[in-house]
């Protein structure tokens, strides 16, 4: 078993009923976040279409840590439904609700109902990068090859 990390988390008014997030199996990666639209509220995403959908949380994680927004597999694949900038990053710093970015990439119209499971959340330690400017990079095997240079087989 991991570690775990204590995350201060608010329940806004439009969330109050709805579950915290959490891990389905005792080894999930990730937390499922909860779709908290109004009572009677839904949100149709047409083909192609996108919505910004509210789960009614706002956090406060622990410095040296971020939140990952992704897509749940089984809406994904079943659905066609995704989450748009994924993963998206919910800084330390940040503690306004978290929205996940829901987009529909089936050629049918989908519903979203308060209390869906939309996405899930891995929190995740961070390591911020510092910048040392050289002159010369050093050689690899693979030089300034990108974009398919190896290859698919």
């Amino acid at each position: 078993m991991s570690a775990k990390v204590a995350i201060n988390v608010v329940k806004l008014p439009h969330g109050t009923d709805l579950k915290l997030p959490k891990y389905e199996t005792a080894q999930s990666a990730g937390m499922d976040l909860y779709a908290a639209l109004a009572d009677g509220e839904t949100v149709t995403l047409a083909p192609l279409e996108r919505a910004m959908v509210p789960t009614g949380l706002a956090m406060a994680l622990p410095n040296g840590f971020e939140a990952q927004v992704r897509p749940r597999s089984g809406l994904a694949a079943k659905n066609g439904i995704t989450c748009l900038n994924t993963p998206g990053t919910i800084d330390a710093d940040y503690r306004g609700e978290v929205k996940v970015i829901l987009v529909n990439l089936s050629n049918e119209p989908f519903t979203v109902e308060r209390g869906m499971r939309i996405a899930q959340m891995i929190i995740a330690p961070v390591t911020q990068g510092e910048w040392v400017e050289v002159e010369v990079l050093d050689e690899t095997e693979r030089g300034t090859g990108g974009f398919g240079s190896t290859g698919t087989k």
